[in-house]
């Protein structure tokens, strides 16, 4: 077992969306005119998310733990470590991934959305649902209204 140190979260507010476990996020900035929405992810250790397909290209930083990518059909695609910094082409394969043997924390930064961010994908992989600049735009405003709150 492989135990990065714990990324310091005291200052990130986590969410959740009804019917997607074992994932949380924290929308750090969702710019229209630069076609970006930056947000960081908690995957569940030894869990995985709903099978997905990313619409834009994208680029991630593992801060703590590893992200385990695994194909449609369960095997295990890849293997990202904390530290690692990827960038990755847009309409890739669907995949699901999850944390190893501590939850995952990463930051993802999704770049020239034309719209859609990821499509929700089901066990036959058609699309189910999508997320894009407006939904993570109105995320990103519930979020804000929420600290402001507190």
């Amino acid at each position: 077992m492989t135990t990065t140190l714990p990324f310091d979260t005291r200052n990130v507010s986590w969410h959740t969306l009804e019917g997607f476990p074992h994932i949380a996020y924290h929308i750090c900035a969702v710019d229209e005119t630069k076609r970006i929405v930056d947000i960081l992810f908690k995957f569940d250790a030894h869990s995985k998310i709903a099978t997905h397909r990313h619409k834009c290209d994208y680029v991630t930083v593992i801060l703590q733990g590893e992200l385990r990518i695994y194909r449609a059909n369960g095997e295990l695609k890849e293997v990202r470590p904390v530290g690692s910094y990827v960038a990755t082409p847009g309409d890739g394969e669907p995949h699901t991934e999850g944390g190893g043997d501590q939850d995952v924390i990463a930051f993802f930064s999704n770049r020239n959305v034309d719209n859609l961010v990821y499509e929700i994908l089901d066990d036959s992989l058609n699309v189910v649902a999508t997320l894009g600049m407006a939904e993570f735009k109105a995320l990103l405003e519930a979020q804000d209204a929420q600290a402001s709150a507190a």
